[in-house]
């Protein structure tokens, strides 16, 4: 992993009727890291993932995604990132070729490179036996590993992932968190990973930040976060406990 800042933010602020639902947040997050994103509903973890995809503008701050402003360039910023959003919303009728052909299409990806590029992200996602299903019949796992592949089609260099695995049962969590680490560490992949699943969080992020209230709280490796409070290893505390710990404290 490399400390080329991949998502820059220098605080950034987004006011909703006088209130700040983002409050001069400044955060780093490196190429090829998974940086968990955590807080409780209404921390404004969603304002800010809006801001980075430029679906609204700040009030104040800055945000970079790969070296560009998604307010000036939105269209540029969306081109290069993915997002695998609580609930995919695919067309039920088609199959997985045709779903990832469509993005193809809408990404420039056409003819043999489209169909090279589907083919080695449904095996890579591990649906190219389903290839012909309807992905109306598609159990919610399926339909999250297929958000991945739209990912690799894409050759996104930046994936926002809202609580992938939420719904799913061990085994589907089990594949998706090892998706997750793939596209990282094979991929090159910087994620930053949304989720309310504190045991996934500590078992793939590299480094997490907590937002409350608007602002974030505390960010860095678990390890030194567990150091901080408690005056020990990560070993020894749950991410859960060190979440808390700040949450009660805040």
């Amino acid at each position: 992993m490399s400390t080329k800042a991949i998502i820059e933010t220098h605080e950034l602020t987004k006011i909703y009727n006088g209130q700040a639902a983002v409050d001069q947040l400044t955060f780093i997050v490196n190429e090829g890291e998974i940086f968990g994103f955590l807080g409780p509903n209404g921390a404004g973890k969603t304002t800010t993932l809006l801001m980075l995809l430029g679906l609204t503008e700040p009030t104040s701050g800055k945000a970079r995604v790969l070296g560009l402003d998604p307010t000036r360039d939105p269209i540029k910023v969306k081109s290069r990132i993915g997002y695998l959003q609580e609930n995919m919303g695919f067309y039920p009728d088609l199959n997985a070729r045709q779903m990832l052909r469509f993005v193809g299409e809408l990404n420039g990806v056409t003819g043999s490179a489209a169909e090279t590029r589907i083919e080695s992200a449904l095996q890579t996602v591990g649906l190219f036996e389903e290839i012909g299903k309807k992905i109306g019949a598609y159990s919610r796992g399926m339909r999250q590993r297929l958000g991945i592949a739209e990912l690799l089609i894409k050759d996104s260099k930046v994936a926002f992932l809202d609580e992938p695995t939420l719904g799913l049962d061990p085994d589907a969590t089990n594949r998706m968190i090892e998706l997750i680490q793939s596209l990282a560490r094979d991929q090159h992949m910087t994620i930053l990973l949304s989720s309310h699943m504190l045991q996934q969080v500590q078992k793939i992020c590299h480094r997490i930040g907590i937002m409350i209230k608007g602002k974030m709280v505390v960010q860095g490796p678990i390890d030194q976060l567990a150091q901080e409070k408690f005056g020990v290893g990560k070993e020894k505390y749950s991410l859960e406990q060190i979440y808390m710990k700040y949450f009660q404290e805040a």
